[in-house]
């Protein structure tokens, strides 16, 4: 990951943007969140023999993730957006979808989020969509074989924003192209605008 997030955040800033990042709870040197080894062995029992993945194995693996990292990114920002030079318009890019979905929803700093459908969703990031309505970038990978398409399109759908826009790609989790980033950096600079003239 961090190659990529390397590779994101100069271009954020190329493009006149600050660019920070966290580590996701339970990754890394973090402490593991209790139980989400056991649902994602679930989830990738079930996914090996062609079966739909249970909400219950679905909430046990994301809404820990979430459930802490939301309030982190909150406090994060809180710090950031106390430094003087940067601005007041906060964009959400990456991450677990379920993740920026909820911090859209209950922090009204967040102007834009370019969000990657590439996890499965619990039940309630269904309702917490329906409380976006900031202008969306939402980014699906067509054969992601970690990813119910069905379930990101379901979410697209519920989504209250009336400027939100799905990009779909051809190939898996890992074969976003480049020019998806290009698209993405667009988005930013049309919400966001840009210090680089």
């Amino acid at each position: 990951m961090y190659p990529r997030l390397v590779t994101r955040a100069l271009s954020a800033a190329a493009q006149g943007f600050a660019a920070v990042s966290i580590e996701m709870p339970g990754a890394g040197k973090r402490t593991p969140l209790p139980g989400v080894e056991q649902a994602r062995a679930d989830l990738i029992r079930a996914i090996s023999a062609g079966d739909r993945p249970g909400a219950d194995v679905i909430d046990r693996l994301i809404l820990p993730l979430v459930d802490q990292a939301v309030p982190e990114w909150q406090i994060t920002l809180d710090e950031v957006l106390d430094r003087p030079e940067i601005g007041e318009k906060v964009g959400f890019s990456g991450g677990v979808i379920a993740m920026g979905t909820r911090l859209a929803a209950i922090d009204s700093r967040i102007a834009a989020a370019g969000l990657f459908a590439g996890s499965y969703v619990p039940g309630v990031t269904m309702e917490e969509a329906r409380q976006v309505t900031i202008p969306l970038h939402v980014l699906l990978q067509w054969d992601d074989e970690g990813n119910d398409r069905g379930m990101a399109l379901d979410l697209f759908d519920a989504f209250a924003s009336t400027e939100k826009t799905l990009y779909a790609n051809m190939g898996g989790h890992t074969g976003v192209p480049q020019f998806a980033g290009e698209d993405a950096a667009r988005f930013f600079a049309r919400h966001l605008g840009s210090a680089v003239d």
